[in-house]
């Protein structure tokens, strides 16, 4: 994932808070040269002239906008990701507005858009129905009498909401979260993969690690869940809070660490049902599994044994009044965002400005455009790309996407430390690798959604296990490797290791990363890094251990593999080094594979826009060579600035480093040393032999 877009709050945190083209060949060269631009084309003002590009590159290109810039109210980051974001949100409620208003047929995807959105805006409604909407879900949970019947209950929360490889997604606020993806073994056929989860805060961290600064997260945590469970009238509220608290700290103590669930090979556990009876007492597996509609199923992927394990112990040692409790509680938290403005505001004075230090909840519109593009995500998308998406940013697109696979084919041919047979393997897995530009070329189908004007949390809830049937419904049937993960109108991009593919949303593509009316250069050093971000995926530490087809097998050679990793060993303490706070450092381990991809995707972007020459220089625009632009416009991408308790839980959370570091990654590539004339003795520079170059 390039994550470019990383002002933006993920679905899940803004409720909570309020990856075919043709084998590789090169294009026709494209109009770097061919029309010159002026310097009005390119805006120098947000440069700071007084730090050396090569002391501090990403302050040199963005240090003056960083000291103009202040961060939206509303946000917990700003930069270009986010104004991106902000002009599609803005693009898309008027798209939904449309439909809204459009007095569509009962039934229809427009109609449906429509009363998602409206009814989320209808604040006096939701007002008026007060706790009603949660009763019947909060009145089954005080039926529970038995072992047996709190099984049935946990399963029946599992919802797909985790994606292991495609979004390095790791949270789930349920006990458990399902991902079903192509078996990593078999990627001819769908495997179901469970992983932990259980907590209401981000990682296990939070309730772990006793520095001071997440003693004081955790006891603001207590507080928040004991006022909102104050807000529905409990008298015990407080008890019952710490209960609930203590609970999830035990649930934390059995999960998994950050680096190891990121371990694609320690991840990759088939446990048959019997192995779940065997492996993991306490919880009554068939109640859950069948509650979770997986009762046929003879097989699941276990990404965290130990968890499991740990977790299902819980289930039998803690008390049965206490988890009831926290059902209760999970039940009421997860409802937050669709009830009455107390519990909303609740919700956020934790989620928001705790936690990310957010001072203002974004604005309702804002929010309901995250509701529906959660339930019906392509038929937004669907909108989206009619108007804002043309047939010629979509060719001009694939083009550029051509150039980078071609320029891929070629480094590959030219390392001088990899054996004949790897050269092969890798040049294999590059030709069929699976590129969607845009929008997927099958709409998802929504006929099977029901959607109730004037139910928020009813839409919210029956969207939620829609998504989670449709999934389901995936087990057994043919892998479809036109799926795509993201929906159009969703700033980021997506590489599918499993699936040898990639996913590139129509909303990246777009200015400034995008631009007709700027260098095709520039265009190279934004959207193109992206585009070559998302093609080192496939040969990163976790890709690079997927096949053609898919399958998790070593293809490399030792001697090959030992040389990728002592590079990647390289980078990680490279990153390693990056110190944003003096008692927080960035995780080079963690961060590792998009590191990789950052710097693989750089130099494969590079390479792409000087083929896209033909052999000429770029003009110089403003004083710049093509050089220099083409880094310039990779810096001002990652352009970003961040509040203090937002950066903090991307450091422990995040597998993306922050931006500043990810726009210095400049310095492991030759082109740029020349570039910008870096001597020895500034702050970035790299020797030309510890400068990382994996491909």
């Amino acid at each position: 994932m390039d994550f470019r877009a990383s002002s933006a709050l993920s679905l899940a945190a803004a409720l909570l808070a309020a990856a075919c083209s043709p084998a590789p060949r090169p294009a026709p060269a494209a109009s770097a040269a061919a029309a010159p631009a002026s310097s009005s084309a390119i805006d120098l003002s947000g440069i700071d002239r007084s730090v050396a590009p090569g002391d501090d590159f990403f302050a040199w290109a963005n240090g003056a906008w960083m000291k103009a810039t202040e961060i939206p109210a509303d946000q917990s980051s700003w930069g270009s990701g986010g104004e991106m974001t902000e002009r599609t949100a803005k693009r898309t409620a008027d798209l939904i507005a449309e439909a809204a208003k459009s007095n569509a047929p009962a039934g229809s995807e427009a109609r449906k858009i429509g009363d998602t959105y409206t009814t989320f805006l209808d604040e006096a409604t939701i007002e008026a129905k007060g706790l009603a909407p949660l009763g019947p879900e909060l009145a089954r949970i005080t039926t529970i009498a038995d072992a047996r019947a709190l099984a049935a209950a946990l399963g029946a929360t599992l919802r797909a909401d985790v994606d292991v490889l495609n979004a390095t997604n790791f949270y789930t606020p349920h006990l458990f979260g399902l991902w079903v993806a192509q078996d990593l073994d078999d990627p001819g056929r769908y495997s179901p993969f469970l992983l932990q989860g259980g907590l209401g805060m981000p990682d296990r961290d939070y309730y772990l690690d006793p520095s001071p600064q997440m003693a004081e997260i955790r006891a603001r945590y207590r507080e928040h869940a004991a006022r909102l469970l104050k807000l529905t009238g409990d008298p015990d509220a407080e008890a019952k809070a710490e209960r609930v608290v203590a609970l999830e700290t035990r649930i934390a103590q059995v999960h998994g660490n950050r680096e190891d669930s990121a371990d694609v090979v320690k991840g990759n556990n088939h446990w048959s049902r019997a192995d779940f009876v065997a492996r993991a007492p306490g919880l009554d597996w068939d109640a859950f599994f069948e509650a979770a509609g997986l009762g046929k199923q003879p097989q699941l992927v276990v990404w965290q044994p130990g968890a499991a394990t740990g977790i299902a112990a819980l289930v039998r040692d803690v008390p049965l009044a206490t988890w009831k409790e926290y059902l209760a509680f999970r039940a009421l938290e997860e409802a937050a965002p669709f009830l009455p403005k107390a519990f909303a505001d609740e919700s956020f004075a934790f989620y928001g400005k705790v936690l990310s230090g957010t001072p203002q909840q974004r604005e309702r519109w804002k929010r309901a455009v995250d509701v529906t593009d959660a339930a019906l995500g392509e038929a937004v998308g669907k909108l989206y790309v009619a108007k804002y998406f043309p047939p010629s940013e979509k060719a001009r697109a694939e083009a550029m996407v051509r150039n980078e696979i071609a320029a891929f084919a070629k480094r590959i041919d030219r390392l001088d430390w990899m054996a004949p047979e790897t050269k092969e393997k890798a040049k294999a897995k590059l030709a069929v690798l699976k590129v969607g530009v845009g929008y997927p070329d099958r709409w998802r189908d929504y006929s099977g959604l029901e959607v109730v004007a004037g139910d928020a949390l009813g839409n919210e809830r029956r969207a939620s296990l829609f998504e989670y049937r449709r999934n389901l419904a995936k087990l057994g049937q043919p892998v479809d490797r036109g799926e795509w993960v993201m929906n159009p109108q969703l700033v980021n991009a997506v590489n599918l290791p499993a699936m040898n593919a990639m996913n590139f949303p129509a909303a990246i593509l777009a200015p400034p990363d995008f631009d007709p009316a700027r260098p095709e250069v520039m265009d190279y050093g934004a959207a193109g890094a992206t585009i070559g971000h998302e093609i080192s995926h496939s040969f990163d530490d976790q890709g690079a251990l997927f096949d053609a087809d898919g399958r998790l097998r070593n293809w490399w050679t030792k001697g090959d593999f030992d040389h990728f990793a002592a590079s990647a060993a390289k980078l990680v303490a490279q990153f390693d080094a990056y110190r944003p706070f003096p008692d927080l450092a960035v995780n080079g381990k963690l961060t590792l594979s998009e590191n990789i991809a950052d710097v693989a995707g750089l130099a494969v972007a590079y390479d792409a826009y000087r083929i896209s020459l033909g052999g000429r220089e770029a003009p110089k625009v403003a004083g710049l060579s093509g050089d220099q632009q083409f880094f310039l416009s990779f810096a001002w991408s990652w352009r970003t600035k961040t509040r203090e308790a937002a950066l903090r839980q991307r450091i422990v959370t995040d597998s993306h480093a922050p931006a500043e570091y990810r726009a210095d990654c400049v310095r492991n590539l030759d082109a740029w040393y020349a570039a910008f004339d870096v001597k020895p003795g500034q702050k970035l520079w790299l020797a030309p032999g510890e400068r990382v170059k994996v491909w």
